[in-house]
């Protein structure tokens, strides 16, 4: 494991690479620069760029895993997250490929989650690339718009249902307990799914104010095939949610998927209707592997 400071925790950071190479540099560097050291672990997923060519000569501390196929989000951090529990760190940050960091927000994250245990998940506020607004998505969540409001927030962690994982710190110790990200999730749902998990087991997700990072991605329409796509992985995050029992997982998500399909049709809008019966009968379709997750959270929960 790498030589951290004897009187600090150890942490972890994690990047799930794909075609990392146009952020490689602000990324990775911004790490390097913590004024907390930590180690670098690239899970890369099938890049066909030069990212595990430079990784490999130019970041040669980095310990690159090369999945050599696309394993989605939750499966690439899962490899990393068993290396860290193997090794025996104390936190993992979990840091998309087109996000960076502040020199002191690994400080100042661990300093909260270390007199907050009650933290299963922390943020930093998440800013655009640009650094004059907070990112999209994270505005949604919070409601926070930008740096000078985050650092208005009454408390030094203010808590959320939830917050996307482009930052999270993560207590190892939280990982051995809750587990790792469901695999039934390919790509997207397995954050909102692990906050699920966590919340059933009183752990809370929070944003702390004096740690920022940057995400830099724009924000963009939303096609209709990414539109009912989104609606299929809510829809599947519902069957599977650890706060419900089995018949209301099934009301929230097979039964909710056909009632929208209903609708749609009495509306005569007849795509939309059977875009959602597709959906419907995809949850049925996964109907074993969704027992299967509910299972392995009903064991994780005992």
């Amino acid at each position: 494991m790498t030589d951290l400071s004897v009187n600090k925790p150890s942490v972890c950071v994690i990047i799930v690479s794909y075609n990392f190479e146009p952020w490689i540099d602000q990324c990775l560097t911004s790490v390097r620069l913590s004024s907390l050291p930590a180690a670098i672990v690239v899970v890369d997923n099938g890049s066909d760029d030069r990212t595990c060519e430079l990784i490999r000569h130019v970041y040669p501390g980095v310990k690159l895993m090369e999945a050599h196929q696309n394993l989605g989000f939750g499966r690439g951090n899962n490899l990393a997250m068993e290396y860290a529990i193997e090794e025996e760190f104390d936190y993992v940050f979990l840091l998309n490929q087109d996000a960076w960091i502040e020199s002191d927000t690994l400080e100042r994250l661990i300093a909260a989650a270390e007199s907050n245990s009650d933290y299963g998940i922390l943020s930093p506020v998440h800013l655009n690339g640009r650094g004059d607004a907070t990112d999209f998505g994270f505005s949604d969540y919070t409601g926070i718009k930008n740096r000078v409001e985050a650092l208005q927030l009454e408390a030094e962690i203010t808590e959320y249902p939830f917050v996307n994982a482009a930052m999270w710190l993560i207590p190892v110790s939280v990982i051995k307990e809750v587990g790792m990200f469901a695999p039934i999730f390919a790509h997207y749902g397995e954050d909102r799914n692990f906050v699920h998990r966590i919340q059933k087991r009183g752990y809370r997700l929070g944003v702390v104010r004096s740690a920022c990072g940057y995400h830099d991605r724009a924000s963009r329409p939303v096609s209709r095939p990414q539109w009912f796509y989104a609606e299929y992985v809510y829809f599947l995050t519902e069957a599977v949610n650890p706060h419900y029992l089995w018949h209301k997982a099934v009301a929230y998500s097979f039964l909710a998927a056909l009632k929208k399909a209903m609708k749609a049709l009495f509306s005569g809008k007849f795509s939309d209707s059977g875009a959602y019966l597709w959906i419907a009968l995809r949850i049925i379709g996964r109907r074993r592997s969704i027992r299967h997750a509910r299972r392995e959270q009903r064991v994780r929960q005992k």
